[in-house]
C-alpha cells in the first residue's frame, strides 16, 4: 500500500472513530488501516472486540465519511495530516500503544516531531486564580527564553497564561486541540490560537469542522502527556483535567511537576495531592529544566540572603551569642556563656567591637544597634 493510501484510509478513520479508541486502535495494529475501512465500506467480516450494535454505529459513520474533502479543506485552511511513519511522527505517540492517535491534523509551518522532541506541558485550571495565571505566563516565558517548545490545551486559564507567556517572550509554542483545528475553541481564544498557529502549531485528532465534546477534552490530554518530555500542573482541583494529564504522563514515564499554592485553596488541592505522590515540585523554568534537561542543565542554588554574622569565625560567632538582647553584661559572664576562657573572650570581644557588632561601657559590654537588628533575626529563624 502507498503513502497516499494509507494516509486516506487514516483520514477516513479519523472521521470514523473517537479518539484513543483501543479495540480500533488494535485493528489497526493487527489488520492495518486500508483492511479496517474495507470492511467498514464494504460490509465485511465484522472484527472482534465490539458488539453489534456498535458494528452498526461505526458502519453509519463510515457511510458519511469523505477523506478527499476531509483532506481539502485541511489544505486550504493551511493543514496538513501527518500519520504513523510520517517523517513528521513524533515517534513518542507510539508510547500510547493502541491508544495511539490514528493521525494528527496539524496547523502550523514548524516540524511536529522536531519541535515535540524538547518539550514541556504546562496545564492547569481553567477558572485559575490570578496567582495560578502568573505563575502560567512565567513558566511559558521562562521555558521559552531557554529554548524550551511550551505545550498546553489552548483552553481559558492556565492554558491560554502559558501560550501568552510563550507567545510574549517569541519562543515556541503548541496548542493540541480537542476539535478541529480549522475551528478554534474556546470561541474567546480564536485571536490567540490563530497567532499560536502563525508563529507555532496548533494540533488535533479531529478532522475538519469536528466539534469538541466532554470526551474528547479528557482523551486530548493523552496527546499532551506522550507528546512532551514532561507535564507541569499549574492549579488544578481534585476533579480536574489538568491532573488527567499528569497521571497520564505518569503512566508513560514522563516527569510530572505540580507548581504549590497555598493549602487553604481548593485550587491547587489537586496539586498537593500529585505532590504527595510521586510528583516533584517546581517554582520556576529553572526547575522545570534542571528535571527534563540535559545533564548539567541545574537550577541556581536556592539561598537565603547573607547576614554579616554568618561571615564570622565560630568561636567569635559563641561570643556574639552569649551577649543579651538588651543591657550590658561583663566579659566574665560572656566567656561563660560562651564556654570560652576569659582572655579569649575579651580578644574576641574586641575583634566583634572593630566589625561593629558589640560596644564597650566601662567594663562592660552590649550589642549595638545593628547587631541587635541581626541577632533578633537570627532568633527569629530559630
Amino acid at each position: 500500500m502507498s503513502a497516499d493510501d494509507e494516509r486516506l484510509h487514516r483520514a477516513f478513520l479519523a472521521r470514523v472513530i473517537e479518539p484513543g479508541d483501543e479495540v480500533c486502535g488494535r485493528w489497526l495494529r493487527e489488520v492495518g488501516a486500508g483492511e479496517v475501512v474495507r470492511r467498514l465500506v464494504r460490509g465485511g467480516e465484522q472484527l472482534a472486540g465490539v458488539t453489534d450494535k456498535r458494528w452498526a454505529g461505526l458502519r453509519a459513520r463510515a457511510e458519511r465519511a469523505d477523506p478527499e474533502r476531509d483532506l481539502a479543506v485541511a489544505s486550504d485552511a493551511g493543514m496538513r495530516f501527518v500519520c504513523p511513519g510520517d517523517s513528521e511522527w513524533p515517534a513518542q505517540l507510539d508510547d500510547l500503544g493502541d491508544a495511539r492517535p490514528t493521525g494528527l491534523w496539524v496547523r502550523g509551518r514548524p516540524s511536529l516531531r522536531i519541535w515535540a522532541l524538547r518539550s514541556v506541558a504546562v496545564v492547569g485550571a481553567r477558572a485559575c486564580t490570578e496567582y495560578g495565571a502568573h505563575m502560567a505566563a512565567t513558566l511559558g516565558t521562562g521555558l521559552a527564553e531557554r529554548g524550551w517548545v511550551v505545550v498546553s490545551g489552548g483552553a481559558y486559564g492556565v492554558d491560554g497564561a502559558t501560550h501568552r507567556g510563550a507567545l510574549g517572550a517569541g519562543g515556541a509554542t503548541v496548542a493540541v486541540l480537542a476539535c478541529g483545528v480549522d475551528r478554534p475553541y474556546p470561541r474567546g481564544h480564536t485571536q490567540l490560537i490563530t497567532r499560536i498557529a502563525e508563529q507555532g502549531l496548533v494540533v488535533g485528532e479531529l478532522p475538519p469542522g469536528d466539534h469538541p465534546t466532554p470526551s474528547r477534552f479528557i482523551l486530548r490530554n493523552r496527546v499532551i502527556a506522550a507528546l512532551t518530555r514532561g507535564t507541569v500542573v499549574v492549579e488544578a482541583a481534585y476533579r480536574s483535567g489538568a491532573l488527567v494529564t499528569a497521571r497520564a504522563a505518569q503512566r508513560l514515564g514522563r516527569f510530572t511537576m505540580g507548581v504549590p499554592g497555598p493549602a487553604t485553596s481548593s485550587l491547587s488541592a489537586g496539586v498537593h495531592e500529585l505532590l504527595r505522590g510521586d510528583a516533584v515540585l517546581v517554582t520556576d523554568a529553572a526547575e522545570v529544566t534542571e528535571l527534563v534537561g540535559d545533564m548539567g542543565d541545574l537550577a541556581p542554588e536556592r539561598r537565603g540572603p547573607v547576614l554579616p554574622r554568618d561571615l564570622l569565625d565560630p568561636a567569635a560567632e559563641r561570643v556574639l551569642a552569649a551577649l543579651p538582647a538588651q543591657g550590658t553584661v561583663s566579659s566574665e559572664e560572656i566567656a561563660r556563656g560562651a564556654g570560652t576562657t576569659g582572655d579569649d573572650a575579651v580578644a574576641r570581644l574586641y575583634e566583634l567591637r572593630s566589625l561593629g557588632f558589640v560596644e564597650r561601657h566601662g567594663d562592660s559590654w552590649k550589642l549595638t544597634r545593628q547587631a541587635t537588628i541581626s541577632v533578633g533575626v537570627d532568633r527569629e529563624r530559630c
